[in-house]
């Protein structure tokens, strides 16, 4: 009997709730219990031909160290397979895993929410060529919440271990109920990918998921984002330019050593820390050492290497300091719509209702079914000719998958001819 087989035989003689109140759910255990972790060149070849030699998708998953580690590189790589059982891998011992990846390069990988694990995956050798993410079944299917945890509860009745999610996965050893967390996290992937494939079979929208599935596994890395500092947290309180000079200066130097001792930039120093200076500007480290964020637990050496950051700004040209604002890239912010073109504005009021209404008879997110993004692009920048073959073009060319394109084109049509 499959593992499938047997949650469903076990969830199908739970009595109705209305009949007997809540059943509660099973806390789910690793079937063969916890593997050891792979650290070695010699157990990484024996988990290469087990799993080369399983049958069916292979679970995959990485836990990461954020918030303790700079970057986002993986510490630990969980796998299971049919047949092969479960393995547990240290990719700081084993940094390259190229052929892991290979060895299941023709089997479909099972991933939940694929695009967080993926790059620190490619970090370390292992693509997919195709894969199944359970996360966004789970959206397209119209789950309300698409967790892990909640969608085995809520799919296959298992409950699984909370509360290790945010350790530091960068400590050695790792402890025994860190690993048995990891290893449930793939224990029951596959079983999950399975029901779900059937639930979005049911609904009708099992290629769209499939074509969705495709578009993430091709698409390439994502390119540097231009200018990070500008994510920094609090950053729209800085209203100056010399003072955005300050935030950048102590963004790129808080960088350099958080790359340096390894540490996530926020140990290093706060983002709340980099705006207080930079509304403050003080002039010297003793001014420096009364602002939030450089208390006492910043020694002399620091609050001098944070000063420097300051004074390189405060006397940067001002041809060189940055500007306040980003320079435009597509349409403007939405609230600006109705002072700027107000015609616009109407296009994306009704179109924005038509997307949204269709979204909620499918069942699934509106940014599902398509980004707001490319609705406004569209309305800001409506094709001339407005039917829906012109307007799945515009789509088309800004990304959008066909099936979205077919669900779309023709009432954002309707919408831009209305408006």
């Amino acid at each position: 009997m499959s593992d499938a087989q047997q949650i469903t035989e076990s969830t199908s003689e739970v009595p109705s709730q209305e009949a007997a109140g809540p059943a509660p759910v099973p806390l789910l255990t690793p079937r063969e219990g916890v593997p050891p972790v792979v650290a070695d060149e010699a157990a990484l070849d024996a988990v290469v031909s087990a799993l080369a030699e399983g049958s069916g998708p292979v679970a995959v998953d990485a836990e990461r160290a954020s918030g303790y580690r700079y970057g986002q590189r993986a510490y630990l790589v969980q796998l299971r397979r049919e047949g092969a059982g479960t393995s547990l891998i240290d990719p700081v011992a084993c940094p390259d895993l190229s052929a892991l990846g290979e060895a299941v390069s023709d089997a479909e990988w099972v991933l939940h929410a694929a695009t967080q694990d993926l790059p620190c995956l490619r970090d370390i050798g292992m693509r997919p060529t195709r894969l199944f993410d359970t996360e966004l079944a789970g959206r397209l299917a119209g789950f309300a919440r698409v967790g892990l945890g909640v969608m085995v509860e809520t799919v296959l009745g298992y409950s699984l271990e909370k509360g290790h999610s945010a350790v530091d996965w960068s400590s050695r050893p790792l402890p025994d109920p860190w690993l048995r967390y990891a290893a449930l996290d793939v224990e029951l992937l596959v079983d999950l990918r399975d029901a779900l494939e059937e639930e979005l079979g049911h609904q009708g929208k099992l290629e769209w998921a499939l074509e969705e599935f495709a578009a993430i596994a091709a698409a390439p890395p994502p390119p540097p984002r231009k200018d990070p500092w500008r994510r920094t947290s609090g950053v729209h309180k800085v209203r100056r330019r010399r003072q955005l000079g300050v935030v950048r200066e102590l963004w790129e130097a808080r960088d350099e050593t958080a790359r340096r001792r390894d540490l996530s930039p926020g140990k290093v120093l706060a983002d709340a820390a980099i705006v207080a200076a930079a509304q403050a500007m003080p002039k010297d480290t003793r001014t420096l050492a009364a602002l939030p964020g450089f208390g006492h637990r910043t020694n002399r050496r620091q609050l001098q290497q944070w000063q420097a950051a300051i004074d390189r700004a405060r006397e940067l040209p001002e041809e060189e300091l940055p500007q306040t604002a980003q320079p435009p890239q597509g349409p403007p912010p939405p609230r600006a719509w109705a002072e700027r073109d107000p015609v616009a504005a109407a296009r994306l009021t009704a179109a924005r209702a038509a997307v949204t209404a269709h979204a909620e008879e499918l069942r699934m997110p509106q940014e599902n079914l398509l980004t707001p993004e490319l609705v406004r692009r569209v309305c800001w920048e409506p094709p001339a000719d407005g039917g829906p073959e012109a307007v799945g073009a515009a789509l088309r060319a800004l990304g959008a998958r066909e099936w979205q394109i077919g669900q779309t084109a023709g009432l954002l049509a309707k919408a831009l001819s209305e408006s």
